[in-house]
């Protein structure tokens, strides 16, 4: 017997889109009102907004540093003018062009929990 894949993985196949946006659906139930942290992947920050611009479920915040070559500054700048694009404003935190990550992206959450920044 084969071991089964993840519910995220086989999300991904059947909609044949990347495992990180697959399971941007799977937060689904829990995005109404969290805070949102991507720090490696583009296609999870446009499958968010894609998300919210369908009618789903509204974070109260997005902290989006995904990093690298390929979406990165495509989805970051996605996110900065969502807004105004799209009249949803939802407030976030971004780094402009290709760096980021998840150490950025936990940087800056440890900036907005902390009480006195």
């Amino acid at each position: 017997m084969l071991p089964q894949r993840p519910a995220g993985a086989r999300l991904a196949r059947a909609r044949r889109t990347t495992r990180t946006a697959a399971a941007v659906s799977l937060w689904e139930p829990h995005l109404e009102g969290a805070v949102v942290a991507i720090g490696n992947a583009p296609t999870a920050l446009f499958h968010l907004l894609e998300l919210v611009l369908d009618g789903g479920p509204r974070p109260a915040a997005i902290v989006g540093c995904p990093v690298g070559f390929i979406g990165a500054a495509e989805s970051k700048e996605a996110l900065a003018s969502f807004a105004v694009e799209h009249g949803i404003d939802i407030p976030f935190v971004t780094v402009r062009g290709r760096r980021g990550g998840s150490a950025m992206t936990s940087s800056a959450l440890n900036a907005l929990a902390r009480e006195e920044e």
